[in-house]
C-alpha cells in the first residue's frame, strides 16, 4: 500500500501567499517546504505542520509583505498624471513638431470618421424590425446571374414542403402610378404584398388590423403621409381609391416607413389581386421561371439555424429544374441586415451597396491614416538625439521600460485625441461635400453624429494614438541609460534611418498611386461622355411621357420656334437601360439574345443614325403593320450575312418574343449600352404606345433657360399632376457615369490629402534635417561651398526617396487599370505617358519646393553666428 504524503498545513500556505511579495514567495515557500520535510523525518509530522506555522508567522515582517492593491493602483494613477504632464510639456515645448502631427492626424482621420459614420449608417439598416435575427430573404443564382428577387413558386414551395418555418411573406414590384381618391389624381409607389408582409416586418399601423389588412383581394394599406397626401387624414380606414380603373379600399394606415428600411414605399396592394388580374398561364408571373419581379422573406424560429431551410430549398430547385428543359436555377438565403451592406447583386429591391465596396472604402482610408502615423514615427525617431538624455534620466531615476513605453505611447494618444478634436470639425464641414458627390449617397445615409458613432471616434483616436506611438515608444525603452548620459553620440540612430527612408518611400507610393490614378481615371472619364457613340445627342432632350399621350405633347411642342426635330422611342439608348428579348432565324438551331428598343420613323433622323441599307419605318399614316424591323451590322452574323452585304439582310424573317417580324432596314453599329460594353446585336420594332417611353425633341436655341421656361409651360397644359421631366441627352449620359465620376472625385480628394500628409511630413524631415547639420553647413561654406551645392547636398537623399517611390508606384498604378480596374472595358482611352508622369511631375516640384525653400535659408546663414560658440 503507498504510504500517504505528508504536507504543511494548508491554510499556512495560502495565509504566506497572501501576504508574501510575488517576487519573494516562491524562493521562500521552497525553502520552508524543505526544512518542513527535513522536520517531518526527524521530529515527526505534528511537531513538523507546528514549526512550519511559526516560521509563516517569523517571516511576516515589513519588507516581505506585498503592497496592498491600492497602492498599486494609486502609484499607477500617478504615472499616468506624470505621463500627462510630461507629454502636454513636450507638446508645448515643440511646436512645430506637434503642429505637423496634429494637422496629419486631423486630415487623416477626418476620412475615417466619415467612412466610419458611413459604415455604421448602412448596417443600421432594417435593425428596426423585431425579428430581424430570423428574417432571411431568398435570393436566386441563374446561369452565374445572382438576383436578390426570386420565384414566387418557390416561396408556394416552401409554405408547402419546407418544415420549421415560422412565416413567409411574398412581395411583388410593380405597383404604382397615379391614383385616384376624392376626385384628384397623385402618384404613388408600392408593392404587392401578401397578408403575412405586417407580421413579417414590423411596420405598426396607426389603424387596421394587421392579420387582415391585405388579406382580401383590392385591399390597401397606406403610409401616414401618403394618406394625408390622398385624403388630408390619415384615418383612411374604409376609404376607396382608384388604380388603373379598379377600385381599391384603404384597410390599414401605417406609421411611415424609417430612412433606414432597404424596403421603401408609399403604399401596399394585396398580393391576392394580383393573382386575380394576372391569372396564371403558361410563362405567368406564378410561373418557375418569373425571378425578376417577386421577393420571398422567410422567418424562422428562435434559436433555429438554416441548414434544414437549405437543404430544402436545394430539394425544391432540383425537382423543379427536371420539369422546366434549360433551367439551373438554384436559391441561397441572406439576412435582411445585410441586404444593404452585403454581396453585389442583380435586382435588388431598395439601396444596396457591395460589401467588397465598403472594404476598398476603409481600406483607402486606412492608408491615409497610416500616411500620418508614418509622419509621426519618423519624426519621433528623428528627433531621438534630443530626447534621448530625458529617457536615460528617467531610467536613471528608477523608471522601468514599461514606464517609457508608456510615457510615450501617452504623448502619442494625447495628439491622437488633440487631433480627433480638429478633424471631428473637419468632419462637419466634409460631411455634405461627401454626400452631394451623388444623390444615391444622400438617400442612403444622412452621416449622422449619435452616441455610438462618439465612442467609435474616440475609439480611433485611441487606436490611431498607439499604432502612431508604437514604434517611437519601443525604440526609446531600450535605450541604455548610462551609455547615453555618458556620451549622446553612443545613441545608434543611424541603424534606424533605413526605417525612416522606407516610410518616406511608402507615403510617396500611395502619394503617386492615388495622384496618377485620379489623372487616369479622369480622362477616362472624360472619354466616355464624350465617345462616338454612333448617333448625335446634340441638343436633344428627353421627355418622359409619365403616362400622357404622346400626340397631345407632339402638337403642343411642334408649335415651340425652338423645336427642330420630334420622335418617340421607348427607352433613351446608351444609358445602361436594357430591353430585351430571343431572337430566332430560319437557319438558327436555337434562339440568340438581343437588345431592342421600340421607336418611331422620326427617331433614325433625328439622332443621326446611318441606314446602311433598306428603308427607315414608313410613316404612321402609311405604316400598315407593326411586322417590321430594323437591325444593326452585328445582328447580320447571327443570319448567316457578311457585315459587309447588308443588303442580304432585307426582306428576311426573324422571330421576336414569338412575333414575326421582316427586316426593312440596317444601320450603322451603335452604342446600345454603355461604353464600357462591347456593341452587341439590337432589333429596332416600330413604336405604337401613344402614351409609354419618351418624347425625343431637338433644340435650337440661344437662351436655354427661357426655352425650358416654354417647356415647363407648355407641360402644365398638359399634365398638372405630374412634374416635367425632361433633360438632356448629354447630361443623362454623363449621369450614367456618374458612379465613376464619384469614384474619381474620392480618390483625388484623397490624392490631395496624401500629398498634403506626405509634404507636412516631409517638410518636418528637412526642417529637423537641417537644424541638426547647420554646424556642418557652416564649416563646409567657410571651406568654400556654394549655395547651390548645400542645396544639393542637402537635397539628395530625399529626391532619391522620391526617385525610388516613382519607380514603384507609377508601373503598379498602370498594371493596375491595366489588368484590373479597365480590363472589363471594352472602349477605353490608352494609358499615355503624360497621365504618368503627371502626379510624379507634381509631386517633385512641390517636394522641391519644401525642401529648396528650407535648406536655402540654412545654407544662406552666417557661419560665423554658428561657430562662434564652438
Amino acid at each position: 500500500m503507498k504510504k500517504k504524503e505528508i504536507k504543511p498545513p494548508r491554510f499556512a500556505q495560502r495565509f504566506l501567499s497572501w501576504y508574501c511579495r510575488p517576487d519573494l514567495l516562491e524562493d521562500l515557500q521552497g525553502d520552508l517546504n524543505e526544512y518542513f520535510d527535513r522536520y517531518v523525518k526527524t521530529k515527526g509530522a505534528g511537531r513538523a505542520r507546528l514549526i512550519y506555522v511559526l516560521d509563516v508567522l517569523k517571516f511576516l515582517r515589513p519588507y516581505t509583505i506585498r503592497k496592498p492593491e491600492i497602492v498599486n493602483l494609486l502609484i499607477h494613477w500617478i504615472m499616468i498624471g506624470s505621463y500627462i504632464k510630461t507629454s502636454a510639456r513636450s507638446i508645448v515645448r515643440h511646436k512645430m513638431f506637434s503642429f505637423i502631427n496634429i494637422a496629419g492626424l486631423a486630415v487623416s482621420m477626418s476620412v475615417g470618421l466619415i467612412v466610419i459614420a458611413f459604415i455604421s449608417g448602412l448596417f443600421s439598416y432594417d435593425q428596426f424590425h423585431e425579428k430581424k435575427d430570423r428574417i432571411y430573404r431568398v435570393t436566386t443564382t441563374n446561369q452565374a446571374m445572382n438576383l436578390a428577387s426570386t420565384s414566387v413558386l418557390v416561396g408556394k414551395k416552401i409554405r408547402e414542403n419546407v418544415p420549421g418555418v415560422e412565416d413567409l411573406t411574398l412581395i411583388r414590384r410593380g405597383f404604382g402610378g397615379d391614383v385616384v381618391a376624392d376626385g384628384k389624381s397623385l402618384p404613388v409607389g408600392g408593392l404587392w404584398a401578401d397578408e403575412s408582409f405586417l407580421k413579417v416586418f414590423t411596420f405598426p399601423l396607426l389603424y387596421g388590423d394587421p392579420a387582415t389588412a391585405l388579406k382580401e383581394p383590392y385591399s390597401l394599406v397606406l403610409t401616414e403621409k401618403t394618406a394625408k397626401r390622398l385624403f388630408g387624414t390619415t384615418d383612411a380606414i374604409g376609404k376607396s381609391v382608384v388604380y388603373e380603373t379598379v377600385d381599391y379600399m384603404v384597410t390599414g394606415v401605417m406609421k411611415d416607413i424609417p430612412k433606414h428600411s432597404h424596403l421603401q414605399f408609399e403604399a401596399l396592394a394585396s398580393f391576392s389581386t394580383v393573382e386575380i388580374l394576372q391569372p396564371d398561364t403558361d410563362g405567368g408571373f406564378l410561373s418557375w421561371g418569373s425571378i425578376y419581379m417577386n421577393f420571398v422573406y422567410v422567418v424562422l424560429p428562435p434559436n433555429t439555424g438554416t441548414r434544414d431551410l437549405q437543404a430544402g430549398l436545394n430539394a425544391i430547385s432540383v425537382a423543379e429544374n427536371k420539369h422546366t428543359p434549360n433551367s439551373d436555377i438554384t436559391f441561397s438565403l441572406q439576412p435582411v441586415t445585410d441586404i444593404v451592406a452585403g454581396k453585389s447583386l442583380v435586382n435588388q429591391i431598395g439601396p444596396s451597396v457591395n460589401r467588397i465596396a465598403l472594404w476598398v472604402l476603409s481600406a483607402l482610408a486606412s492608408i491615409i491614416i497610416l500616411s500620418a502615423c508614418f509622419n509621426y514615427t519618423n519624426l519621433s525617431i528623428a528627433r531621438s538625439l534630443r530626447r534621448s538624455r530625458e529617457v536615460g534620466i528617467r531610467k536613471v531615476m528608477g523608471a522601468f521600460r514599461s514606464h517609457v513605453l508608456g510615457q510615450f505611447i501617452t504623448e502619442s494618444v494625447i495628439i491622437a485625441l488633440l487631433a480627433l478634436t480638429f478633424s471631428f470639425i473637419l468632419f462637419l464641414l466634409l460631411r455634405p461635400q461627401f454626400l452631394s458627390l451623388h444623390s444615391y449617397l444622400n438617400n442612403l445615409t444622412s452621416l449622422e453624429v449619435s452616441p455610438r458613432i462618439v465612442l467609435c471616434f474616440v475609439a480611433l483616436a485611441l487606436t490611431v494614438g498607439v499604432i502612431a506611438g508604437i514604434a517611437p515608444a519601443f525604440f526609446f525603452s531600450r535605450i541604455n541609460a548610462i551609455r547615453v548620459l555618458k556620451d549622446t553620440s553612443s545613441l545608434q540612430l543611424f541603424r534606424h534611418v533605413s526605417i525612416r527612408k522606407a516610410l518616406i518611400v511608402v507615403q510617396y507610393v500611395f502619394s503617386l498611386v492615388f495622384i496618377t490614378t485620379t489623372t487616369i481615371g479622369y480622362r477616362q472619364y472624360r472619354s466616355f461622355i464624350t465617345f462616338d457613340l454612333g448617333f448625335s445627342t446634340h441638343n436633344i432632350v428627353n421627355i418622359n411621357l409619365q403616362g400622357n399621350k404622346s400626340d397631345l405633347l407632339k402638337k403642343e411642342l411642334s408649335e415651340m420656334k425652338e423645336v427642330d426635330g420630334i420622335a418617340q422611342s421607348m427607352i433613351v439608348m446608351s444609358l445602361g437601360n436594357i430591353y430585351g428579348g430571343q431572337m430566332k432565324y430560319k437557319k438558327m438551331d436555337d434562339s440568340s439574345s438581343v437588345w431592342s428598343n421600340y421607336i418611331d420613323e422620326h427617331y433614325l433622323p433625328l439622332h443621326g443614325h446611318r441606314i446602311l441599307a433598306g428603308r427607315n419605318f414608313l410613316p404612321g399614316s402609311e405604316h400598315t403593320d407593326e411586322h417590321e424591323a430594323i437591325v444593326n451590322e452585328k445582328t447580320l452574323p447571327l443570319l448567316g450575312i457578311e457585315p459587309n452585304e447588308p443588303g442580304k439582310a432585307i426582306g428576311e424573317e426573324i422571330v421576336m418574343n414569338g412575333k414575326k417580324l421582316t427586316i426593312v432596314g440596317v444601320v450603322k453599329d451603335f452604342h446600345y449600352e454603355t461604353v464600357e460594353d462591347p456593341i452587341e446585336p439590337v432589333v429596332l420594332r416600330y413604336f405604337t404606345n401613344p402614351s409609354y417611353g419618351y418624347v425625343n425633341v431637338k433644340l435650337s436655341s440661344d437662351n436655354w433657360p427661357e426655352t425650358f421656361a416654354s417647356l415647363e409651360s407648355m407641360w402644365q397644359k398638359i399634365d398638372r399632376v405630374h412634374p416635367l421631366d425632361a433633360r438632356f441627352y448629354d447630361d443623362q449620359i454623363a449621369q450614367a457615369y456618374s458612379a465613376f465620376s464619384m469614384m474619381i472625385k474620392v480618390i483625388g480628394f484623397l490624392a490631395f490629402l496624401a500629398v498634403c500628409i506626405s509634404s507636412l511630413g516631409l517638410f518636418g524631415m528637412v526642417v529637423f534635417t537641417t537644424e541638426t547639420r547647420i554646424r556642418e553647413i557652416s564649416i563646409r561654406k567657410v571651406m568654400g561651398a556654394s549655395e547651390q551645392g548645400l542645396v544639393y547636398l542637402l537635397g539628395r537623399g530625399f529626391l532619391t526617396l522620391l526617385t525610388i517611390a516613382t519607380f514603384i508606384a507609377l508601373p503598379a498604378t498602370y498594371l493596375l487599370f491595366e489588368k484590373v480596374i479597365l480590363a472589363g472595358f471594352a472602349y477605353r482611352q490608352p494609358i499615355g505617358w503624360g497621365e504618368l508622369f503627371a502626379g510624379a511631375l507634381t509631386v517633385t516640384i512641390i517636394a522641391f519646393v519644401m525642401i529648396g525653400s528650407q535648406t536655402l535659408r540654412v545654407a544662406r546663414s552666417n557661419p560665423a553666428d554658428v561657430l562662434r560658440n564652438e
